[in-house]
C-alpha cells in the first residue's frame, strides 16, 4: 500500500467535524476529484488504524500539547489492524511547528517496538528499519521518560487527489479509546471517544488546498477546529476525575456523623 511505505511527513493539517449526513454529501463531492485509498478500494470499507501514545508519569506531553504551544512532540506505536507480536508497526515521533506537521517513522515488529519504547536501546539494524528515525526516537527516549499511556483506535477511510497526490483526505470514526490493556496485539476495544453519528475529516496538504475544496467547505458550513484525539481524551479524563471527586466528597459530607450542635446555654436549658 503506497501509504504505507512513506516514512516522512511535511505537511499541514486542517481538522473538521460533521455529522452523517454532511459526511456523504462530502463524499459525493471529493468523489469528482479524488480517489479512495488503496486499501479501501479492495475492501470496500474502512481501515482500523490503532496506536499506543506514550507520555510521561505526569502527561507532560499532552498537557504541553493542549496548551497550544507553537511547538509540541509526541511519540506513538501505530498499527493498521490489530497485529501479532511478530507483525511490523511503526514507532513515529509526530512534531507540529507552527502549524506545520512532520511526522517521522520507522518500521519494527511489534515485539522490537516494545522493547526499544521500554528500554530505550536500539534494536539491532535491519534492512526494514529507518536509521535516522531511530537515532531520533533514542534520543527523545532519552530525554524524557516515557511509558504507554493510552490505547486510541479509530476507522478511517482516505482519499488521495486525483492531479494532486499530495493531497489527502481522511475521515475517521467510532473513536475508541481505554488506559488499561496498554498493548496493540490485545484487541481495538475501547469507550468511544465521540457520538456515534459524528466524523473527523481532516485536509492533510503540503501548499494550500484547492479552490474547489475551500468552496466545498464554505457551501457546507465547515469550520476548522483544533480538534485533538489525544488531547480531547485526556481533557475528558481529568474531567470525569475532577467529578468523581466531587461526588466522593459529597457522598462523605452527607453519610458521615455530623457534628454536635452547640447552642447558646439559654436554648438549651429552656427545652
Amino acid at each position: 500500500m503506497r501509504k504505507l511505505a512513506i516514512e516522512v511527513f511535511n505537511r499541514y493539517e486542517k481538522k473538521f467535524l460533521m455529522d452523517s449526513k454532511t459526511y456523504e454529501r462530502v463524499q459525493h463531492i471529493l468523489s469528482e476529484y479524488m480517489e479512495l485509498d488503496e486499501y479501501n478500494k479492495v475492501n470496500n470499507t474502512y481501515y482500523t488504524i490503532c496506536n499506543i501514545y506514550y507520555d510521561t508519569q505526569d502527561n507532560q506531553l499532552i498537557r504541553h500539547s493542549i496548551s497550544k504551544p507553537k511547538y509540541k512532540e509526541k511519540l506513538r506505536l501505530r498499527a493498521y489492524g490489530v497485529p501479532s507480536l511478530d507483525a511490523k508497526v511503526y514507532l513515529e515521533i509526530k512534531k507540529k511547528v507552527n502549524g506545520l506537521v512532520n511526522k517521522r517513522r520507522t518500521k519494527l515488529i511489534l515485539k522490537e517496538a516494545y522493547e526499544f519504547a521500554a528500554t530505550g536501546i536500539k534494536p539491532e539494524y535491519k534492512s526494514y528499519m529507518n536509521k535516522q528515525v531511530l537515532n531520533e526516537i533514542e534520543y527523545l527516549l532519552k530525554v524524557y521518560d516515557l511509558e504507554p499511556k493510552l490505547y486510541l483506535a479509530y476507522d478511517r477511510v482516505a482519499y488521495f487527489g486525483i492531479n494532486n497526490r499530495d493531497l489527502r483526505i481522511t475521515f475517521d470514526t467510532n473513536i475508541r479509546s481505554r488506559r488499561t490493556d496498554l498493548r496493540l496485539e490485545l484487541g481495538d476495544h475501547g469507550e468511544r471517544l465521540l457520538d456515534d453519528d459524528i466524523w473527523l475529516m481532516e485536509v492533510k496538504a503540503e501548499k494550500s488546498i484547492p479552490v474547489w475544496l475551500s468552496r466545498m467547505l464554505s457551501q457546507n458550513k465547515l469550520f476548522k477546529t483544533s480538534f485533538s484525539k489525544y488531547g480531547t481524551e485526556y481533557k475528558k479524563m481529568v474531567l470525569s476525575n475532577i467529578i468523581k471527586e466531587d461526588d466522593y466528597r459529597c457522598l462523605t459530607e452527607y453519610s458521615m456523623p455530623q457534628p454536635a450542635q452547640h447552642y447558646p446555654l439559654e436554648v438549651r436549658y429552656s427545652q
